[in-house]
């Protein structure tokens, strides 16, 4: 391809997406590279054996982990990446996570920007995703410079019961910032239905906020952007100095295809953007492209997360239950003095979901009825940057995804928390894992969280990107994914992931007028 642009974007999510729309109105010629297609708008987009059994819209391919056993990764290659079947829980990191944290599994590091330095990219970002919240319901929220500019979701009759118990037991439950395109008050002009089919589903009428919708759709009106789908970088080109990016190979319709830019943006996603550095090493670059540190690839995270369903004994017939969040053990509290995580709800499980993860002999009549009675929850705990959990690529070009989990005491005793809660309230005495999100090889193939394989810093020697996201190796290469993250906090790395493109985006306009 002949043609020369002044900014490829390669992979078009939160970050890549997010990205490209703040770049549209500069007037520059942007190219956004897509590994994947338009995800196909069908009525299996609402089919629980189809999303969560037969896996339809995932990849077709394999990884390996650290023991070479192969598995299916939970990731999908679509135009707006994997937020085309995010839950759409959007939440600021709190203003501790951004520097050091002592936990019982070891330290979380010190960012090299502060809360305040991204505050204002984060209203950015909840006005751009549509994000729907209170202001100061939740103790452990961070300063805002705005309110919410979407009304909190609210809960439906048994969702509200639960939130009320909860405060009666004195705890604080609070309304979960969501993006979505919902107008309960004018619920005819609304694009979002308030359906079941939302949290890890494709949302068949576009009103999930995601990148493909808010962001990518938007920025290909303008002439001066335009999109490849279908289209695998295999690695970039240097220049004879190794210190700018000058070509990007892809893979199109079984044909080799040449891109050139004068700035290269990576966000493929934490996992893919460190395989794609790697296999671009070269003589100047001989341990993989900006590896000087060797530390593309490493400090690996995903979050310690659990799917959990409680049996009410009462039923349950919320449609839209992804309404309420609990942060009373996010941070050190009396009863221990290190952080636990975060406690949410997620989508309605029903006798499909369910099926999923049962054992074959389990009457259908049985899981019938749990999923009438279940209360449905995920708990988020931070999981500690070790940089032997890594991202590796083999001989055969196959990603390796060498992990061990670390600062699991945390999420235990965060969901011995959960399950007291819950009996105070009607609840049966146990609560069970459910596999509905994550599939059945935990944690490995559940990568909806990957972030940290190409982290940011001052020094050189202890990071890949500097404060600015851009490689401290190369003069015109960035990474806008959550490879960039220091540490994964017990919170959706969405948000965060948007509002620090956009954030970039600032720095890439003013890059443009030099």
């Amino acid at each position: 391809m002949s043609t020369h642009y002044a900014v490829i974007i390669i992979g078009t999510g939160p970050g890549g997406g997010t990205l490209a729309y703040k770049l549209a109105p500069s007037g520059k010629k942007i190219l956004l590279l897509e590994r994947g297609g338009y995800l196909p708008r069908e009525k299996d987009n609402w089919s629980s054996k189809t999303v969560f059994i037969d896996n339809k819209y995932k990849a077709k391919e394999t990884w390996r982990d650290k023991d070479g056993g192969i598995f299916h990764p939970g990731i999908h290659y679509n135009v707006g990446g994997n937020s085309k079947v995010y839950g759409a829980a959007l939440l600021r990191m709190r203003h501790q996570d951004f520097g050091e944290v002592k936990h019982h599994g070891g330290i979380s590091p010190e960012w090299p920007i502060g809360y305040d330095d991204i505050e204002s990219y984060y209203t950015q970002a909840e006005h751009l995703y549509h994000v729907h919240g209170t202001r100061g319901e939740d103790p452990t929220e961070p300063k805002a410079s705005a309110p919410y500019k979407y009304l909190a979701l609210t809960h439906e009759p048994r969702i509200q019961e639960l939130h009320n118990d909860w405060q009666k037991c004195g705890y604080k439950p609070f309304h979960l910032p969501v993006g979505v395109m919902l107008n309960e008050q004018h619920r005819e002009k609304s694009a979002c239905i308030r359906c079941s089919t939302c949290d890890g589903f494709p949302c068949l009428v576009n009103a999930k906020a995601d990148s493909q919708v808010v962001c990518v759709d938007p920025a290909l009106r303008y002439e001066n952007v335009s999109l490849v789908t279908g289209a695998l970088v295999t690695r970039l080109e240097t220049s004879a100095s190794g210190r700018e990016v000058t070509t990007v190979h892809v893979e199109r319709n079984g044909q080799r295809e040449t891109y050139k830019a004068d700035i290269v943006v990576v966000s493929a996603g934490a996992i893919n953007s460190a395989a794609l550095l790697l296999r671009s090493a070269n003589d100047q670059h001989p341990n993989g492209l900006a590896n000087s540190s060797d530390l593309v690839g490493r400090h690996y995270m995903c979050h310690n997360n659990s799917a959990m369903l409680a049996i009410s004994k009462r039923p349950n017939p919320t449609v839209f239950q992804k309404t309420i969040g609990l942060n009373d053990f996010y941070l050190p509290s009396a009863d221990w003095d290190y952080p636990m995580g975060h406690i949410s709800m997620i989508g309605k499980q029903d006798i499909e979901s369910l099926r999923a993860g049962a054992p074959a002999f389990t009457p259908g009549a049985a899981l019938d009825a749990m999923a009438k009675h279940s209360l449905d929850f995920w708990m988020t705990s931070e999981d500690l940057p070790d940089p032997d959990n890594r991202v590796l690529i083999g001989k055969d070009g196959v990603i390796t995804l060498a992990y061990t989990e670390n600062n699991l005491e945390a999420h235990r005793r965060l969901a011995a928390k959960l399950k007291s809660m819950l009996n105070h309230i009607g609840c049966e005495d146990h609560l069970l894992p459910t596999h509905l999100y994550l599939g059945k090889k935990i944690p490995i193939a559940g990568t909806a969280h990957q972030c940290g394989t190409v982290r940011f810093g001052r020094d050189p020697k202890t990071s890949v990107l500097d404060q600015n996201c851009k490689a401290h190796d190369l003069d015109n290469l960035y990474v806008v994914d959550a490879s960039f993250f220091v540490s994964s906090s017990a919170v959706n790395p969405s948000l965060t992931i948007m509002a620090n493109a956009l954030r970039v985006g600032d720095h890439l306009l003013q890059r443009f007028e030099s």
